[in-house]
């Protein structure tokens, strides 16, 4: 297999890609992003199913990597490192201040008192662990409910699961191209034990393990994207390997069905087995496109704006989605809105006004802080990076893609 691979690789190399984005892999990851908003604001669990939209995004990152480690190991570390924090200290800066202002006190708070309280307050700087942040505090003039520090935190997870593999990447695209197919299912080996209760890993170093386990496998995958291995096995193999292992992830998903059903998010097996075989049919089937074809160009600026934007877009997403609420109730004062009749049909609308609304928000985000994103990689910073020479801040200004 080793053999196999390394001739494949060769070949891969020897029939290089023509420099640029690949516009289907841009593509794939606007999509998950959309769903990741979609998902966060409807609750629906179907959607986990429908795209596994994190099991895309770590594919994506991986393959991303693994072209990135063709340089020398410690710049291209650094490097990610570099585009991954700025965006989250910008974060940081307004989301802790908002926290204390409510009245959360750290000295009080008995899940992070104390001097080990303070030390979780890092992972605000630099994501190795989980960011502290208590379950319920007050917002300026009670604007978001409650639990909106759960709900603007939480997803950072994300940050942490990619830092982690960041820093596995060398060692594991190493031992990958030393045995490819242990390396592609140690992770779902590790999902078996870790995520279903087999072997449990207590606090939040077992949450880290669980999700570097159930996403391991399609950030790997992601590697044999880029050195062209999974393009060397048979389509019909791989598609038909593929429904099987989906096959078993459904199974399994029915039988320890979670509080929200078939949310994979809280079936960690499922989501794991769901989400490679689901990446392996997309990456199987990558066309490799150098622009967007036919009707899909249409969406080429969009396409190109979130790919620039997905930290930005990711890691104010959720806090902009409750700040629809206060908008919209904003609309009961309106005049023609004081009848019962007007009443109803608001209330029967308001997450559909919330998706409406949560989109002009999310690119008034871009705008204040998704030029962090441009220093971040040194580049000049743009307000508005879809592709066109008005998305520039100055002339000349880069139009290569984040990563």
């Amino acid at each position: 297999m080793t053999q196999e691979y390394t001739a494949g690789r060769q070949g891969m190399v020897t029939a290089s890609k023509a420099p640029g984005r690949d516009r289907y892999l841009d593509l794939l990851r606007s999509l998950a992003l959309v769903r990741v908003v979609l998902y966060h604001l409807f609750g629906w669990a179907w959607l986990t199913v429908l795209f596994p939209s994190m099991g895309v995004m770590f594919a994506l990152a991986g393959s991303l990597m693994a072209r990135s480690l063709n340089r020398p190991t410690l710049s291209v570390i650094r490097g990610r490192i570099r585009r991954l924090l700025p965006p989250l200290w910008a974060f940081s800066a307004v989301v802790l201040p908002l926290m204390f202002l409510g009245g959360w006190k750290l000295s009080e708070d008995p899940d992070h008192s104390g001097t080990w309280g303070l030390l979780e307050l890092v992972n605000y700087v630099i994501p190795i662990g989980a960011p502290p942040y208590p379950w319920e505090v007050g917002f300026p003039k009670d604007l978001l409910e409650s639990t909106w520090a759960d709900q603007a935190v939480g997803p950072l997870w994300y940050l942490r699961a990619y830092l982690w593999f960041v820093l596995a990447s060398p060692l594991l695209l190493w031992a990958f191209r030393k045995v490819p197919w242990a390396t592609l299912l140690a992770p779902l080996a590790l999902t078996a034990v870790v995520g279903t209760g087999l072997v449990t890993i207590p606090g939040e170093l077992g949450n880290a393990v669980t999700d570097f386990a159930i996403y391991g496998s399609c950030w790997v995958l992601g590697f044999a994207h880029h050195d062209g291995v999974l393009a060397k096995v048979p389509r019909y193999l791989a598609v038909s390997g593929s429904v099987l292992v989906m096959s078993f992830a459904l199974w399994w998903a029915s039988g320890h069905l979670g509080p929200d059903g078939w949310d994979l998010n809280d079936i960690p097996l499922a989501q794991a087995t769901w989400s490679f075989g689901f990446v392996v049919i997309l990456l199987q089937y990558s066309p490799s496109w150098q622009e967007l074809p036919g009707r899909l160009a249409r969406w080429d600026k969009l396409v190109t704006l979130s790919n620039n934007r997905a930290v930005t877009i990711y890691l104010w997403h959720n806090l902009l989605i409750m700040a629809t609420v206060p908008i919209i109730d904003q609309a009961y004062n309106l005049p023609f809105m004081q009848t019962d009749r007007a009443v109803a049909a608001l209330d029967a609308t308001d997450m559909l006004w919330m998706f409406v609304l949560v989109w002009p928000l999310i690119g008034l985000a871009i705008v204040a802080f998704g030029w962090i994103e441009d220093l971040a990689a040194r580049r000049r910073p743009r307000l508005w990076p879809n592709g066109s020479r008005r998305g520039r801040v100055r002339p000349g200004a880069s139009a290569a893609h984040g990563s």
